[in-house]
């Protein structure tokens, strides 16, 4: 069984001053506890120490009225000072016991001074000492030149409460600071994990379109060969078409697991292994052709950054998926990729009409972006679809490891 170490003496204390007066746990209850702790304590000054007449009846309820209003000192501080200010005022003016008003007194105009600004304090620590001075001096003025030589004990009260306040306020910031930069830390992570799942939708409907896609239009060459002509069946056409089944399946079972692998990492983006690039492209338009497509490819670039391969990839990779899928039957499509003036252009069209709106067009624009480049589709004039971007090459814009 495990104990929690309760928090030392200092540490309570260190809390208590630290914290927002206003929203501190049981405020009322230890106000009221503050308030009869002030009303003992002006008691113990009154048996212990000879300072002016002794108390009757009416000092007695003076004296111990004042430290009621106490108990709303921090809802109310000016009121519960005026409160006490107007119990203490004839309790001297009567010449009572004098150190025994005091702990009320201070205990108002140190929350006076922790709660407010400082003119407000300023204005109201002159108040005080004027409105005591004069009820002195009608007492003697002895009393009051006393009273005006003790009034330091009153600033001092004062400023004790304005440094708490200062002290809270710089608490307070730092606090506010602390929360607002793990605020900005939360948010960038959920910034980087949409992202992250918005990498991986794309991947996946590229990866699973293209397959589902290549898949279904051998099945279909499959079925047709077995079914025209039962008598003559050619087994060569059935076995090959097989083949490119399996070939599609065992090829899309290798980017699914490496796409799955990537998810199960917990290191940096930079380790999650070779990305596909311009070289694959090869394999895409090969893909194509045993699906009925009549393509042409005309790839005219160097080395360009992984990223960027990446993206050119699999922008081929869905723009051919929606020609075999969307073209009709043996569509004719030109892949063409150049490098030009520090960007690589990418162009893919068709005789077709091109896809249906939805999410395969704004994975692919949201793929350009990802390297800071940019993509439109849509039908040709003279006929036909056309899909083209345009990658920068420089490092900058290569912000995402598109996969």
């Amino acid at each position: 069984m495990t104990t929690t170490e309760r928090p030392r003496v200092g540490e309570r204390i260190m809390a208590a001053v630290n914290r927002d007066p206003l929203t501190a746990p049981h405020a009322r209850r230890n106000d009221a506890l503050l308030a009869v702790a002030c009303a003992v304590l002006s008691t113990v000054l009154v048996l212990l120490v000879d300072d002016g007449r002794g108390l009757d009846a009416p000092g007695w309820t003076l004296l111990l009225a004042s430290s009621v209003p106490l108990v709303w000192r921090r809802r109310r501080p000016v009121l519960a000072l005026l409160a006490v200010v107007a119990c203490v005022a004839p309790y001297h003016a009567l010449d009572y016991h004098h150190a025994a008003a005091t702990p009320a007194a201070y205990t108002a105009l140190y929350t006076v001074a922790a709660t407010g600004r400082p003119l407000r304090t300023i204005l109201v620590g002159l108040g005080v000492i004027t409105v005591s001075v004069s009820v002195m001096l009608t007492v003697s003025t002895h009393e009051a030149v006393k009273l005006l030589q003790i009034s330091g004990w009153i600033i001092a009260v004062l400023f004790c409460g304005i440094d708490v306040r200062f002290y809270r306020q710089y608490v307070a910031g730092i606090v506010e600071r602390a929360e607002r930069a793990e605020r900005t830390r939360e948010e960038e992570a959920r910034r980087r994990v949409a992202e992250e799942r918005l990498r991986v939708a794309r991947d996946l409907h590229d990866l699973l379109a293209h397959s589902i896609t290549l898949i279904g239009v051998q099945t279909s060459v499959a079925a047709h060969v077995l079914a025209a002509d039962p008598e003559r069946l050619d087994r060569a056409a059935v076995a090959r078409a097989l083949d490119d089944i399996a070939d599609t399946c065992r090829t899309a079972r290798g980017e699914l697991r490496t796409t799955l692998e990537v998810l199960r990492e917990h290191g940096s983006p930079d380790t999650r292994g070779p990305l596909p690039g311009l070289d694959g492209v090869s394999d895409l338009v090969e893909a194509a052709r045993l699906a009925g497509a009549r393509v042409h490819q005309a790839v005219r670039a160097g080395p360009v950054p992984p990223a960027v391969g990446a993206a050119a990839y699999r922008l081929v990779q869905e723009a051919l998926t929606n020609a075999v899928r969307h073209a009709g039957p043996e569509p004719a499509v030109r892949v063409e990729l150049r490098e030009e003036g520090g960007v690589l252009r990418l162009s893919v069209t068709d005789d077709g009409t091109g896809p249906a709106p939805g999410f395969g067009l704004v994975g692919m624009r949201e793929r350009a972006r990802s390297v800071g480049g940019t993509l439109d589709a849509g039908p040709r004039a003279d006929g036909g679809f056309e899909v083209s971007a345009v990658l920068p090459l420089t490092p900058a814009t290569t912000r995402e490891g598109t996969r």
